[in-house]
């Protein structure tokens, strides 16, 4: 139990790594890409507030990886 933890930790966190390093690397090219700034996305703004809330990218984003996840555990059985 704890070894599948342990292994499982290593896992997310080397993702997160290799996201990271991806992210840092395309730093320029990735400027234009819309995701933040999706239609359905909440922005509110006045002179003394701003309040955003990325309703359209949180779905777009959760269904991204709920697919994800899937296909892994589909080929992992």
């Amino acid at each position: 139990m704890i070894a599948e933890i342990g292994k499982t930790l290593v896992a997310v966190g080397a993702g997160i790594l290799l996201l990271g390093g991806l992210l840092w690397l395309s730093s320029g090219t990735l400027k234009h890409f819309p995701i933040g700034r999706l239609p359905g996305d909440i922005l509110i703004q006045n002179e003394h507030f701003t309040f955003y809330f990325p309703l359209a990218t949180s779905i777009l984003l959760s269904i991204g990886l709920s697919v994800l996840i899937w296909m892994w555990q589909s080929f992992a059985r």
